[in-house]
């Protein structure tokens, strides 16, 4: 989701001696699990390919603060959404397209759209959004369909297999 999806989410950890009780605050997105898990296991992540995620062990035991300073909601050919710090940018290519921008520190909840207020903030977060659908590889469903469609030729199915009910 490009809305709220994740901003507010529970997580509990109960790990006696190593992790304070308490609440914890500061952004954790999913993908930091697997290299947190990772180093606490004495496992590598390896080097064949980048990881998203952040080792937040410190955060979590010693509530120290979140080394995230970012998290990408969604980033596709039609919309994309990004969080840096407390500022949340939406952006809806598809028609009608639209831009909001939250300041989630006084609004968790997504209400008061401020692009109109912030447009540095809003060129500033498009621009990463951008620079990140760059990065991306393109979506395989598109590519399967502009293959089938311009380089594999059509073929006419055996009517017979099509319609055979076996014996």
């Amino acid at each position: 989701m490009l809305y709220e999806g994740g901003t507010r989410v529970v997580a509990l950890a109960n790990w006696p001696g190593m992790i304070k009780p308490g609440a914890v605050g500061g952004m954790v997105h999913i993908v930091d699990m697997a290299p947190t898990l990772a180093r606490l296991a004495g496992a590598g992540i390896g080097k064949g390919k980048p990881l998203d995620g952040m080792d937040v062990w410190a955060m979590i035991s010693q509530n120290m603060p979140s080394p995230r300073d970012e998290i990408v909601y969604n980033v596709d050919p039609l919309a994309g959404a990004v969080r840096q710090g407390d500022w949340k940018l939406v952006w809806k290519a598809s028609l009608p397209p639209k831009v909001e921008l939250f300041d989630l520190s006084g609004d968790p909840s997504e209400a008061a759209d401020l692009a109109d207020r912030n447009p540095d903030k809003v060129r500033e977060l498009q621009a990463r959004i951008t620079q990140l659908a760059g990065e991306m590889k393109p979506p395989l469903l598109i590519m399967e369909a502009v293959r089938l469609t311009f380089f594999v030729p059509p073929v006419t199915p055996d009517p017979s297999v099509l319609f055979s009910l076996g014996d």
